[in-house]
């Protein structure tokens, strides 16, 4: 029989800081950038959970959703308005990153049998940043997207904006509990894409008659892929519009 994913989403609030306290300030400040600055801050966390499993002959569901949402809200209520560094004893020892964040939530959903094999945990700290979490990579791996903007003109003399989202992959770094170093990618997408891009003419940029969303998503991977510090570059999207999108993972 073949199977199904399901995906339920559902959101919490909770705080956090990046601190490593055997590092001085000049360090953390380095790594971490503003995420350091005390006392905390906060999110509010949109989580995914994906499960996968065959469609039950008699109820016509993979599993009970009456029963993922209860059990998705009675483990998510331990972390609701918390302050993860001081209130929970998951990161005593690591670092609350969205990356830690994910493998904590899938170890405890694991165990819940109910709901069936976890296939996947996205976790949102806000609409421009997700950590991921798959079955099929592993704990110790996770990917990390975030979501760029810029403005550009295509084949008309109007402008649109454009959302390019870059997604990184790679093994979470125990120290840093990161995939990548966030503000290292940041500056390299500053630099190779939407300092590039930003209010040009996207045919004078690449220097052609005309430019697909196709040829732009692929010179956007070419220019990142071989610029990033840590982390494997494995998927650039790019969004001209609600209606049409572009994706390229080399």
């Amino acid at each position: 029989m073949s199977t199904v994913l399901l995906t339920k989403r559902i959101e919490f609030a909770a705080s956090h800081r990046y601190i490593k306290p055997e590092w001085d300030e000049a360090k953390n400040r380095a790594v971490f950038g503003l995420c350091y600055n005390p006392p905390s801050h906060g999110h509010n966390y949109m989580v995914e959970v994906t499960v996968v499993g065959e469609v039950d002959p008699k109820t016509g569901m993979v599993v009970n959703l009456f029963d993922l949402k209860r059990i998705l809200l009675n483990v998510l209520e331990e972390f609701d308005h918390k302050n993860l560094n001081l209130d929970m004893p998951y990161f005593k020892e690591r670092i609350p990153t969205s990356e830690n964040l994910a493998r904590v939530l899938w170890t405890k959903l694991d165990a819940q049998k109910a709901i069936g094999m976890l296939h996947a945990i996205r976790l949102y700290e806000d609409e421009d940043l997700y950590a991921e979490v798959t079955a099929a990579a592993g704990l110790d791996v996770a990917s990390i997207t975030r979501r760029y903007s810029f403005m550009a003109v295509q084949d008309s003399n109007q402008g649109r904006e454009w959302d390019c989202f870059v997604t990184v992959h790679g093994a979470i770094d125990p120290v840093t509990g990161m995939v990548t170093d966030i503000g290292a990618l940041n500056r390299v997408v500053q630099e190779k894409v939407v300092q590039t891009f930003d209010h040009r003419d996207l045919r004078q940029v690449l220097e052609t008659q005309s430019v697909t969303g196709e040829q732009l998503v692929e010179h956007i991977w070419k220019q990142l892929a071989s610029s990033l510090a840590s982390g494997r570059l494995s998927n650039v999207r790019l969004v001209q519009s609600r209606d049409l999108s572009f994706e390229y993972a080399g």
